[in-house]
């Protein structure tokens, strides 16, 4: 598959983003939201932040405190053999599982959707009891004049899925949670198909470590119904652990064109794509047999969880596939992948 990528990635670094207090450090900027308003490229980043311990034998866990109103600093000794520190993304206490970092969300502005302005200040932070270990991964659809955009947010409630909107990424109304535990990944569909909107989910099955795609559809954004299974994990292809979504969708001629990411029995993160029938999108069309992107540069290879392209958004233009991506869950990269060469990739299920 023949993939640009930009001569300037990262394009955006951890180094490039100020921490939101002087004893957090940035320890990942990745998994961007993606849209344009009027000339300019918006990204909407999740910047990962990390607290520095004054003791090197102490692992600090940044925690939102709703009573509070405020992020609070939880200790955790290395010496104390109920604590787990093996997966460098979690720690495990006394059963009881907490995040070595915690994300908001921060706005980037571009002209030439390179070189991007970043805003000191988060759009979106922790602010409820849903939201207390952080925001994640946001996806933006442009919906009848109104950008949404939604989240995952994280708490020892689960993982859920929130909404937002914004008229001009300056202000936020937040609608609350519209997926509830266990359930990520969700893309709006960017118009209503035979009146109704629909959305792309991820609901995960504990029992049987199931992590695959269904459709809902929704009469007004908020209540979602009438869920369909859609697509799942397939032995033996590079999509055989877990799948979700990644962009929105869009339009091609042959229907709506959903980028997608899967991960393999190496835990390695890949995007693919699936193509759904125009009026009837719970009607797969087609599905890549192999990835359409795959990590491959050192930046996508080695990093905070190496090994991983992970895209929440990308604009199709010119007919070419313009994905801004998360590499190894470190930094935000650019690459264009032509129309075709995606297109040459499905085939029927």
């Amino acid at each position: 598959m023949s993939v640009f990528r930009s001569p300037s990635n990262p394009i955006i670094e951890p180094k490039d983003v100020r921490p939101s207090r002087e004893d957090f450090k940035v320890i990942g900027v990745f998994n961007a939201g993606v849209t344009r308003l009027k000339d300019e490229v918006i990204l909407l980043l999740r910047v990962a932040e990390k607290p520095i311990s004054p003791d090197p034998k102490v692992v600090l866990a940044a925690i939102y405190d709703v009573s509070e109103g405020n992020i609070v600093l939880k200790e955790f000794s290395e010496d104390d053999p109920e604590n787990d520190f093996s997966d460098p993304r979690l720690i495990i206490a006394h059963g009881e599982t907490y995040l070595t970092s915690i994300s908001h969300l921060k706005l980037a502005r571009s002209r030439n959707g390179i070189d991007f302005e970043i805003e000191e200040t988060p759009a979106l932070a922790p602010a409820n009891e849903y939201e207390t270990f952080g925001i994640e991964d946001p996806r933006i659809s442009l919906i009848e004049g109104t950008y949404y955009v939604n989240y995952v947010a994280v708490s020892p409630l689960g993982v859920t899925t929130r909404l937002a909107s914004t008229e001009d990424f300056k202000s936020f109304q937040r609608h609350g949670v519209i997926f509830c535990p266990e359930n990520k990944d969700v893309v709006l569909f960017p118009e209503r198909v035979a009146g109704k909107y629909y959305a792309i989910h991820r609901p995960a099955s504990p029992l049987f470590q199931r992590n695959e795609i269904w459709l809902a559809e929704s009469p007004d954004l908020h209540c979602w119904g009438n869920h369909r299974y859609l697509m799942g994990l397939r032995a033996g292809f590079w999509d055989e652990m877990k799948i979700g979504a990644s962009a929105v969708p869009f339009q091609i001629d042959r229907g709506w064109l959903e980028v997608y990411h899967g991960v393999d029995q190496e835990n390695r993160y890949c995007l693919g794509a699936v193509l759904l029938d125009a009026h009837q999108p719970w009607k797969v069309i087609a599905r890549s047999d192999r990835p359409i992107f795959e990590p491959q540069a050192d930046y996508e290879r080695e990093g905070f969880f190496g090994n991983v392209v992970f895209s929440c958004g990308l604009l199709f233009e010119d007919d070419k596939l313009k994905i801004y991506y998360g590499a190894a869950d470190t930094s935000i990269c650019y690459a264009e992948l032509d129309l075709d060469d995606a297109i040459g990739s499905l085939n029927p299920p």
